[in-house]
């Protein structure tokens, strides 16, 4: 096919969304030529295609390429605004405001006296952010895109009028302003999603501003809504959360809502393409994926991904896990002498509580249930809320007033269903449980089991095994799915097969080079996978298995000699 027609193509694979068939068509026009003298379209176009992708740094390299394209081949407002894409680039995928800052200067440079006036208005939104002399200030940031909202909506640029809507809403809940914010963040969500914006990018600022808001707020609530309105924008372009912080924001609301699949993947792609953003955006992907995996039950794996970043939080939340209470609480509390947002506020002091009971100190965790409430009252149907009423379910639990510890367990519960959030309603079911053990068991084993099944159904093997304590303890045989939380994988067959011959843990992690505490999770989740209590009843499921498909019954452990061994 000649270039023109394969550029052509390729554009028009763009437009349609077709993002693979746009880049091989790019990229058989450089490979036919000149790269030097390649049309400044064909750089444009492919830098688009690689960023929605997911290959960020390919994506600017190719947008740099066409700025100096554009530029000799004497196109002016295309070279500057290929150059405040690299701008944009720079400081959110990379995190490096220096190279943001040449880069709206050379934007700046194509026009010596002042930028057309459909180009002014995005000069100044960026400028909000980017500041070309001194660095703006909230008064000063949000003139500038109350600037370019007007300039917006004087010329019929709604690409510019809806981004700058985001972006002030954006500056006013980071200011404190939430419902001021999230009016106009909404309004720019439902213009974007609703077709009025000519560029598939501004759909893009506009989730991932929502995206951003919603976390420093903790609203899941309004998150998840609006994810749900955006499913036709995933259907047709795949995930739109294509900067890298965005992307893993999106990966922990899939945590929170208990879509850890998802999730899984969401994150892997966001420590990818965090892996050359700079140590910040890199370190944020690495601690929502530690926090997967310790709600998966994966500490080691956590405690080695949370190493590469800097989380007051998490590293006090795998202090709790491993028991070490003392550590926890003088993180939590020197994570609040810091200062934080509400939403971080109101985490840390939930578990600070746990931690200061867990170190037997009730009246040090009801001084942090006061401030949790003040917050909750600001926030009454959200997660504070939620937390607050756990917080004082917990104190309530420890001073033995177990009826008030139940019915603080049970308005928390309440809260979280609504906010659908299935990890931590399982976790308040649980306590609910073991307070109502002490004055109704019936009550108990019914809310027992709805926990078993909540923490069956999204895999988490350390939580499933205390609901299934707990049953045994009052005389209930726990029931989970079998295999609802997947097929075994190829270790977790290994270890099966280790389990087979007899080998207790400690020998099953000298075998596999492992170490025990992994050894005792691979024997966990191979347990809770088959649905089984024991290693001898996992070995008989897998036994009758194999009998039921055709296949001959496994030898006698005494007789094997390797794991591999058929």
């Amino acid at each position: 096919m000649p270039g023109g027609q394969l550029v052509a193509a390729g554009t028009a694979a763009l437009e349609a969304g077709r993002w693979a068939e746009a880049r091989a068509a790019f990229e058989s026009v450089l490979a036919a030529g000149d790269r030097e003298r390649c049309p400044a379209q064909v750089w444009d176009g492919l830098a688009e295609a690689l960023w929605w992708q997911g290959e960020p740094r390919a994506s600017v390299e190719c947008r740099e390429r066409a700025y100096v394209a554009f530029r000799r081949g004497g196109d002016p407002a295309a070279a500057a605004s290929a150059a405040m894409e690299v701008c944009v680039g720079h400081l959110v995928q990379f995190g490096n405001a220096a190279a943001a800052s040449g880069w709206l200067g050379r934007a700046r440079s194509v026009f010596p006296d002042a930028p057309p006036p459909d180009l002014e208005g995005w000069f100044w939104l960026l400028e909000a952010y980017v500041p070309l002399d001194v660095p703006a200030d909230h008064e000063a940031a949000c003139s500038l895109i109350r600037r370019a909202l007007e300039r917006g909506r004087h010329t019929g640029d709604v690409d510019l009028e809806l981004s700058a809507l985001a972006d002030l809403g954006s500056r006013l809940v980071h200011a404190g302003h939430a419902s001021e914010g999230f009016a106009l963040i909404d309004q720019a969500m439902a213009g974007t999603l609703g077709g009025e914006c000519r560029r598939l990018r501004t759909a893009v600022w506009a989730a991932c501003t929502m995206l951003e808001a919603c976390e420093e707020t903790g609203d899941v609530r309004r998150a998840a809504e609006w994810l749900a309105v955006a499913d036709d924008l995933f259907t047709r372009y795949g995930c739109p959360f294509l900067f890298t912080t965005c992307r893993t924001h999106y990966g922990g609301l899939l945590v929170t809502k208990g879509r850890w699949a998802e999730a899984e993947r969401e994150l892997a792609a966001a420590v990818r393409m965090a892996g050359g953003a700079g140590p910040v955006p890199h370190a944020l992907a690495l601690g929502r994926l530690a926090d997967l995996r310790l709600r998966q039950g994966r500490l080691e794996e956590a405690e080695a991904l949370a190493r590469g970043c800097d989380d007051a939080l998490l590293a006090a939340e795998l202090l709790l896990a491993r028991g070490e209470a003392a550590a926890a609480v003088a993180r939590l509390q020197a994570c609040l002498a810091a200062g934080a947002s509400e939403a971080t506020e109101s985490a840390v002091l939930d578990r600070l509580v746990e931690a200061l009971l867990a170190l037997g100190d009730p009246e040090a965790a009801a001084r942090s249930v006061e401030r949790l409430g003040v917050l909750a009252t600001r926030h009454p149907a959200g997660v504070t809320a939620a937390r607050a009423s756990t917080a004082a379910g917990r104190v309530a639990a420890a001073r033995g007033a177990w009826g008030e510890a139940a019915g603080c367990f049970s308005t928390a519960l309440g809260l979280l269903r609504q906010l659908e959030l299935p990890f931590e309603a399982g976790t308040v079911q649980l306590l609910l449980a073991r307070a109502e053990a002490r004055t109704t068991p019936a009550l108990a084993v019914e809310d027992g089991r709805a926990a078993l099944a909540a923490f069956d159904r999204l895999g988490a093997p350390s939580q499933l095994d205390a609901a299934a304590a707990l049953l045994r303890s009052l005389g209930v045989r726990p029931r989970v799915g079998g295999r609802s939380a997947g097929p075994l994988t190829a270790r977790e067959r290994e270890v099966l097969d280790l389990v087979a011959t007899g080998l207790s843990n400690p020998e099953i992690a000298a075998r596999l080079f492992i170490s025990r505490k992994t050894a005792a999770h691979h024997v966990s989740s191979v347990l809770a996978k088959l649905g089984v209590r024991s290693r001898a009843e996992a070995v008989a499921v897998c036994v009758r298995e194999e009998v039921a498909a055709g296949h001959a019954a496994r030898p006698d452990p005494r007789t094997r000699q390797t794991p591999s061994a058929r």
